[in-house]
């Protein structure tokens, strides 16, 4: 996750901690010395809606065998025994659970930072306070789009209507509330419009995701942006988060699931603005591109333990089992081991390339969809051959 935000401006916020550690104090099994990674938690995989793009092909339907809510009280307390600085409750659509309240609440009561994804179509007046009043963090909803473009992802008419209606219920309260925008070629075209809805709305915060070919996203792989859509919509992102800051417009936007973003944002300045570009470059290094498996974890419905929500196909323990802390610092577990260590695996044209320090080979799903090699090449990296020659700064 990098915040075009913080790099184009300086500007400071909520989250910067995890993203921007010294490298110094980078350790592999977590963010920084004595403290574990962050965990995103799917703790139900029912949802209300049927998206297109789903890593996890949820429905609206109820599944066996999820942790009950004594079992995840013990997951929580868990993971604030390992230091877990953060944790994301997700989907599924998590406001199916009736439980939710109380699993996140106690979790903010044992000092975990809570943030909620959510689809926010349950998002009710009455749910709006909840979920400030228990302290959650953050609340991200989805928006694939304007109306139609959006239903048409979620599978449902009207999903629109009620998600923008779920961001006014967070508003009116005063909950931190923000978008969540995952790009394709079936609503790129929607982006200025969102982020227009966005400025309309009051809303301080977008994150815009790559697309990741991940459950029911594996069927979507052709739909994908092309590495020219993806220069372009990210030059109008750039241009439209640098807008929001010359109009004194305090907008947080960020970029997700694809750390090619940071080197070309770097590569795109250096030759105009040489300081906000070699202090872009100090934030990437800090940042250290992608660590699932590393600063990033996932727990299942179920309990089972993978690198990151887009590759539950690989399951690293289960917390019925083992404790969290034990199953993120088990080196016997071969993928595991090498994601803390993974430059070494990666195909040579990874290696060989000037940015790999910023980006540490990508996501490693969508290496595994196309090429059914887990250490392949990411497609979706869009440098070219000359931009990953060339040299990086010394800084």
């Amino acid at each position: 996750m990098l915040s075009l935000t913080k790099m184009l401006t300086g500007d400071a916020y909520a989250g910067d901690e995890y993203r921007y550690n010294d490298t110094a104090f980078l350790e592999k099994d977590g963010v920084a010395r004595g403290r574990g990674p962050v965990v995103g938690w799917n703790f139900t995989r029912s949802c209300n809606l049927n998206c297109r793009h789903c890593y996890s092909r949820s429905e609206n339907r109820h599944y066996e065998n999820e942790l009950t809510t004594q079992e995840g009280i013990r997951l929580i307390d868990d993971l604030a025994a390992f230091h877990v600085p953060a944790l994301l409750f997700s989907g599924g659509e998590p406001l199916c659970r009736e439980d939710f309240p109380v699993l996140a609440g106690y979790a903010a009561e044992k000092g975990i930072r809570v943030t909620l994804s959510t689809n926010g179509t349950l998002i009710t007046p009455s749910m709006a306070q909840q979920i400030h009043d228990i302290g959650i963090s953050y609340v991200g909803i989805s928006f694939d789009g304007l109306r139609d473009t959006n239903d048409r992802f979620r599978g449902r008419k009207g999903a629109f209507e009620q998600a923008l209606q779920g961001v006014r219920n967070c508003r009116s309260i005063g909950q931190r509330v923000g978008f969540r925008f995952t790009l394709s070629r079936s609503n790129v075209d929607d982006v200025p419009a969102v982020l227009d809805l966005m400025e309309q709305e009051d809303v301080n915060r977008i994150c815009f995701y790559h697309l990741v070919y991940s459950g029911r996203g594996s069927t979507m792989i052709e739909e994908d942006l092309s590495h020219q859509q993806t220069r372009e919509i990210l030059d109008l992102i750039i241009e439209r988060t640098l807008d929001f800051h010359r109009r004194g417009l305090k907008k947080e936007v960020l970029m997700v699931d694809n750390h090619t973003d940071g080197a070309y944002l770097y590569l795109k300045l250096r030759d105009t603005d040489p300081d906000r570009a070699a202090s872009v470059y100090r934030l990437l290094r800090k940042n250290g591109g992608n660590r699932s498996g590393m600063a990033f974890g996932e727990i299942d419905a179920e309990g089972n333990v993978h690198p990151d929500q887009f590759t539950m196909q690989h399951t690293l323990g289960n917390v019925r089992e083992r404790s969290f802390g034990e199953i993120w610092t088990d080196r016997s577990d071969p993928l595991l081991a090498g994601l803390k260590d993974r430059k070494r695996l990666l195909p040579e044209k990874c290696r060989k390339c000037s940015w790999l320090s910023v980006c540490n080979g990508n996501f490693r799903s969508r290496a595994e969809a196309v090429s059914g090699n887990f250490w392949g090449f990411d497609p979706a990296c869009f440098l070219t051959d000359e931009e990953r020659a060339i040299p990086a700064p010394d800084i």
